[in-house]
């Protein structure tokens, strides 16, 4: 029986989400008007922003773009915001934008290097403890150059790899293992690779809390502040160093125990397969392929040095990347670039989306409250309420959209003389720590950790939405907790002491 066209409707709008939130969707969009005409347009702002956060905590039921990108076009089309001051914010930002769709693009091309390193860490080291640390330091330290949701792509697709390989081969017969011991082979595979992929989300956090490329919001916030690459590193130091020390520790000590669903070792049987599938590459790996990997080498070098020296804007740095990789590895075909694209653009959209509910919320001044509350307190426990009410948004939604907000609203405060160059700096390192460290609590709240959850790779290794928190809770505790220690006792002495030291210099914003 063909549908009526309401039943075709129904099932075309938002494709295969659940009907309950469908329902829910419509309901805000009817809603909301009623509210901004009728009731308080300051009222209608909160509850859209409110709708917003909604959306994307229940990302794994339709992509925020859909259900954010409706609540904000009809919020403009009502008057919440003007599409000039969308404009205005968009192009304020048009470094990180350019970071997402370059940077991100320009790892694309670089992933045969970044497979190859991250299969001789698995490969070469035995002891569980060490590789969980490893593959937790690798991911910090390629987070702090490079977009954290790309690196974390490049260790899924390794993971994927390794699962296939086993896969296909136990598929067809493991000689001497009845089918009990092969299944209990492949669980400890699978808590392994479980364990493998939480190290390398926490380290992405670690790393890309330290520099201004590690995640989006640090461009915001650094951009906001007038911060070069060095100037922002320096500035977080007396907060994420001791936070990625101590993160360490944890990585350790959570292997060491076998806590929180930490310490399971490569079974041998699955060891002995993979090293072979690895044996079988390397013969077959020729000198083109040899040369691709050097390449690769050298552009990562530039890739390092430019951000180091703030040789160019971050997005045009990834796009020599681009050009680089394509020229010199031999990717010439369209098809091909465009693949490069289709990680990033998804959230760049996203983003865009962002900044005109960031839009609504300037227009209505809705922060203004909280932000007049806030400081009205001492300049020490600002820095305190900063940093909570970031890390607690962050966690439930998304920290490049609570960044973006609080960001803009210290900046804000500087500007209307409220507090002083200095303050907001601080404020800035507050806001910046804030939205990355206590954000892993959830998949909500890290860009990388949400893509985990969504990719092909969860379900197979049996990673639910309930197991990555419970597996993040025991770095969630130390970063947040360290994270707030250092915020109150460490950041204002030791910025004074690099300023003494001439490391440092006050912004003219």
């Amino acid at each position: 029986m063909e549908l009526s066209y309401a039943q075709a409707f129904r099932r075309n709008f938002l494709g295969q989400s659940p009907e309950w939130y469908k329902l829910t969707l419509i309901t805000f969009l009817v809603i909301n008007p009623l509210l901004f005409f009728f009731v308080s347009p300051f009222l209608a702002g909160w509850v859209l922003v409110a709708e917003f956060i909604f959306t994307l905590g229940m990302a794994l039921k339709c992509h925020p773009l859909l259900p954010g990108g409706l609540l904000a076009v009809e919020a403009i089309a009502i008057g919440m915001a003007s599409a000039e001051q969308v404009k205005t914010e968009l192009a304020g930002n048009i470094e990180v934008l350019l970071l997402l769709i370059f940077m991100v693009a320009g790892i694309f091309f670089m992933k045969q290097l970044l497979l190859f390193v991250f299969t001789r860490i698995l490969l070469s080291i035995r002891s569980k403890v060490l590789l969980g640390l490893t593959f937790c330091l690798a991911a910090a330290f390629l987070s702090a150059f490079l977009d954290a949701l790309t690196v974390l792509a490049v260790v899924i697709s390794v993971a994927m790899g390794f699962y296939d390989i086993y896969h296909r081969v136990a598929s067809s017969g493991l000689p001497h293992h009845d089918e009990v011991v092969q299944r209990e082979t492949l669980e400890k595979f699978r808590a392994f690779l479980r364990s493998l992929m939480m190290q390398a989300g926490v380290g992405t956090a670690l790393g890309g809390v330290m520099t201004m490329v590690g995640e989006p919001q640090n461009l915001i916030i650094a951009h906001a502040a007038g911060w070069d690459f060095t100037e922002f590193f320096l500035r977080m130091a007396p907060v994420t160093v001791p936070v990625l020390l101590c993160g360490i520790i944890t990585s350790i000590l959570v292997e060491r125990f076998r806590v929180f669903g930490y310490g399971e070792t490569l079974p041998e049987a699955v060891r002995a397969i993979l090293l072979e599938s690895d044996r079988q590459a390397s013969e077959q790996r020729t000198r083109q392929d040899t040369l691709r990997l050097w390449m690769q080498a050298l552009i990562g070098v530039w890739l390092i040095i430019a951000l180091a020296f703030h040789l160019a804007e971050v997005g045009l740095i990834g796009l020599s990347v681009i050009i680089l990789a394509t020229s010199l590895c031999g990717f010439t075909d369209e098809h091909t670039l465009g693949q490069a694209f289709t990680e990033a653009l998804p959230f760049t959209a996203l983003l865009a989306v962002f900044f005109a509910i960031v839009a609504v919320i300037i227009d209505q001044q809705l922060f203004q409250p909280l932000i007049h509350f806030v400081l009205q307190a001492d300049p020490a426990s600002q820095l305190s309420w900063f940093y909570v009410f970031n890390g607690l948004l962050s966690s439930i939604s998304d920290n490049v959209f609570v960044g973006s907000v609080y960001i803009n609203e210290a900046k804000h405060a500087f500007q209307s003389g409220a507090i002083d160059l200095r303050q907001f700096e601080l404020l800035a390192v507050a806001t910046n720590t804030g939205t990355n460290l206590p954000s892993v609590a959830t998949p909500n709240g890290q860009a990388a950790f949400l893509f985990l959850l969504t990719s092909a790779l969860a379900p197979l290794i049996r990673l639910s939405y309930g197991r990555m928190v419970w597996m993040a809770l025991p770095f969630t505790l130390v970063l947040s907790l360290v994270g707030f220690f250092c915020i109150n006792e460490l950041l204002v002495p030791m910025s004074d002491y690099f300023i003494q030291q001439g490391w440092l210099s006050a912004t003219q914003l």
